[in-house]
């Protein structure tokens, strides 16, 4: 009886310890990811100002003379 109980007992431990290094290597993929979104944010932004709006018209050079 007592062999089983401290199976059990090393077996909650490591559970314990994997938990804990799940947690941190999730935290830390949380970090990245929200790095990562703010980059994406920046680089849209940059993109969305060489682009002239959706509502006004590009500017639309006349022909040369000769045509």
């Amino acid at each position: 009886m007592e062999d089983r109980i401290s199976e059990l007992e090393s077996r909650v431990a490591f559970q314990e310890e994997m938990i804990d290094q799940l947690n941190t290597v999730i935290a830390n993929q949380d970090k990245q990811l929200m790095g990562l979104a703010e980059a994406v944010k920046i680089l849209n932004q940059k993109v969305n100002q060489g682009r002239p709006d959706e509502g006004q018209a590009e500017h639309v050079e006349p022909p040369p003379p000769h045509y």
